[in-house]
């Protein structure tokens, strides 16, 4: 198409999981869209099965990603005056959307909160099963025949259990299913329902996505100088790709004293801020260690400070800053 109208901005917003392609065709609903972005497994509390979030995050974010992308390719049209195609992966952009995460994945997790919603976990068709190994897998068989599927892979019949949609039953039925869940290992109940597509899925962790990208090589995930691997910016561009940063994160004061040298302080009044724990300046060691044990600049807020109070200099006694409008 572009070829015959290279003006045309074709977006596409897909569900297909480039990072691996076992599960690349994998039909899928929101629940399982953020099983294989990594996220899912991020909700709930320690020791307990991942929580369904209760709205669609992961359709949702690659709807704004793919309309931010079509806007933006639509600006970089009007200078280039050439199109280009924008694909805004559902699973993908639900991982990049929680970038944030993945940086910050060794500090405490995020409480889930439970609603009796229908998908929120709440029905046994769409919500978390602990497998024999610990792991845990995904299901998102919401439509009739999906479900029939999904009752197959488990070994059940229809016929003898209560219908899809009976609510007094659902707490009877996840029982039931969980038990089933619990005697397979996650990648045994992979090979079973990789032959029936019925919107069952593993919940990937960090490490499963990390070992797939090692594994496969693929390019939804970068690795960067800390050795974190982090998603890939989305959506992409055929024309103009989004540069991939490589370089690791600054450190809290590690440019404290640069800054201070850009307002004027002197050498002597940077270290007497040294001397009264106003900044501490490390840097980052090579495995990114100093991350979170330095405290620079009032974390971020004197520099907008300066910019309506400026500093005039140390009192004698150097216990304050001498402050005065501008």
């Amino acid at each position: 198409m572009l070829q015959k109208n290279p003006r045309l901005v074709h977006v596409k917003v897909s569900t297909e999981m480039k990072l691996s392609s076992k599960y690349s065709q994998s039909r899928g609903h929101d629940i399982n869209f953020l099983a294989l972005s990594g996220v899912l497994s991020t909700f709930g509390r320690k020791h307990e099965k991942p929580y369904v979030p209760p709205n669609f995050l992961a359709s949702s974010t690659g709807g704004f990603l793919g309309a931010f992308g079509t806007v933006m390719a639509l600006f970089e049209r009007a200078l280039s005056g050439r199109g280009q195609t924008v694909d805004a992966n559902v699973i993908e952009s639900t991982a990049y959307a929680s970038s944030a995460l993945w940086y910050l994945q060794k500090m405490n997790n995020f409480n889930g909160v439970k609603v009796d919603n229908l998908l929120d976990g709440s029905a046994p068709f769409y919500g978390t099963y602990r497998t024999s190994d610990g792991k845990f897998m995904a299901v998102g068989a919401v439509e009739a025949h999906l479900y029939e599927l999904f009752l197959k892979g488990l070994g059940l019949d229809p016929s003898k259990l209560p219908k899809q949609l009976s609510l007094p039953d659902w707490p009877r039925l996840k029982t039931l299913f969980a038990d089933i869940f619990a005697k397979k290992t996650q990648a045994e109940w992979c090979k079973v329902f990789g032959e029936l597509d019925a919107c069952v899925t593993p919940v990937l962790t960090a490490e499963d996505i990390s070992q797939l990208a090692k594994e496969e090589m693929g390019t939804s995930f970068i690795t960067d100088q800390q050795q974190v691997i982090a998603p890939m910016p989305v959506p992409f561009f055929s024309k103009t790709p989004a540069s991939v940063p490589f370089t690791r994160n600054a450190v809290l004061g590690e440019h404290s004293e640069e800054i201070l040298r850009g307002y004027g302080f002197s050498k002597q009044e940077i270290a007497r801020l040294h001397v009264l724990g106003v900044i501490k300046s490390h840097l980052c060691t090579d495995n990114g260690s100093a991350w979170g044990s330095c405290v620079g600049l009032a974390f971020g807020c004197l520099p907008y400070c300066w910019d309506h109070v400026p500093f005039q200099g140390l009192l004698k006694n150097g216990d304050l800053f001498k402050m005065t409008h501008g």
